[in-house]
């Protein structure tokens, strides 16, 4: 398939999601709610973490990320779909979140963090970081020499990204359910974020190019390293709450680890750390096309379905169609716009000279 009929698919599948999740809506505006934030979730994590990979690699350097870096750039291109993608987040915010509803948030004992005006305040400074990063970065890669201004604002630039990440997952997912507290939950969501932008530009790569054998073993090794990362951070959180067994943290699980999602917690275990650690344990299977398309796309596809884990157990209902059309939507139209945006003579032009 050429670019332009997978943008052109990408297009209709987008559009055609889009459409059905705004029926869903109109019809069931409380299913929608959810469905919209678990798209959401999973969507953000790919231009955000593809902006963290580029200021890693300004720091670090190695071939890896200039292999990756048209792959990386497509993603930063989606971000501007944020900003529609917040109407509806903000006309459905009520009914996700129950310190957002006068009649539960005065029950509650942390009001000073989660009431609106303090939420929206936070949602405008992160925008403002986001999309001031990516377009620090976009900037800089239509210089002559954008490394040396990738490297300047890579450690401030990490640093103000590591933290309205953090925040920002709080707020958005961890908030469900108000009583739930993890001081973990924050470097969880930075590691998802790094492993899915790796795993989609890696993913991309292998249909653009060709890497050599030392950049392919390079780029196994790293997405082996943050599969490890991700895995341990996320049992760790799970041992604690165990552990602890507290009576606000507790429910948090009980209510993800049992019944159906407790079965979509065991396929995300398997496709987001067990299979992938496996077969990325091997060099020669690191230095395999087919094997690299495979591995980035099963950890893809597990990051969508723990996406929906996430979220869709605190609506009390199971998964529905409404979800599937909301996610097809939205992440249709981010790829639709990334391949539109790679191909931009602007763009294109400056990853024909740094990529």
């Amino acid at each position: 398939m050429t670019r332009p009929q997978a943008e052109r698919a990408a297009w209709i599948i987008g559009s055609i999601g889009l459409t059905g999740a705004a029926i869903g809506w109109i019809i069931a505006p409380a299913a929608f709610a959810y469905a919209w934030l678990g798209a959401l979730t999973a969507w953000l994590a790919w231009p955000l973490g593809s902006i963290g990979l580029v200021l890693v690699h300004a720091l670090t350097g190695g071939r890896w990320g200039e292999a990756l870096r048209p792959q990386l750039v497509a993603g930063i291109v989606t971000l501007p779909l944020l900003l529609p993608a917040l109407i509806p987040f903000i006309i459905v915010l009520p009914a996700l979140y129950p310190w957002a509803r006068p009649g539960d948030a005065a029950l509650l004992p942390n009001q000073f963090y989660l009431n609106l005006p303090f939420f929206a305040g936070r949602g405008i400074l992160y925008l403002v970081v986001w999309f001031g990063l990516g377009g620090l970065i976009l900037r800089a890669l239509r210089r002559p020499k954008p490394d040396r201004s990738l490297a300047q604002m890579a450690p401030a630039g990490l640093i103000v990204l590591a933290l309205t990440v953090t925040f920002a997952s709080i707020d958005a997912t961890m908030s469900l359910d108000p009583r739930f507290a993890s001081s973990i939950y924050g470097l969880i969501a930075l590691a998802e974020m790094g492993l899915l932008a790796l795993a989609v530009a890696m993913f991309a790569a292998t249909f653009d190019h060709a890497a050599d054998e030392r950049t392919a073993q390079s780029l196994g090794k790293l997405l082996l390293g943050l599969v490890i990362l991700w895995a341990y951070l996320d049992f760790m959180q799970l041992l604690i709450v165990w552990q602890s067994d507290l009576a606000t943290d507790a429910p948090w699980y009980v209510l993800r680890i049992t019944g159906d999602w407790g079965f979509v917690a065991a396929v995300v275990a398997a496709g987001h750390f067990v299979l992938p650690f496996f077969v990325l344990l091997r060099p020669q299977l690191r230095r395999s096309r087919r094997a690299i398309a495979i591995v980035t796309a099963l950890l893809f596809l597990s990051a969508v379905l723990r996406a929906w884990w996430l979220v869709l157990p605190a609506s009390g209902r199971s998964f529905g169609l409404d979800d599937l059309l909301a996610m097809f939507g939205l992440l249709g139209i981010a790829a639709a716009l990334a391949l539109r945006g790679a191909a931009l003579p602007a763009m294109a032009e400056a990853m024909r000279r740094h990529g």
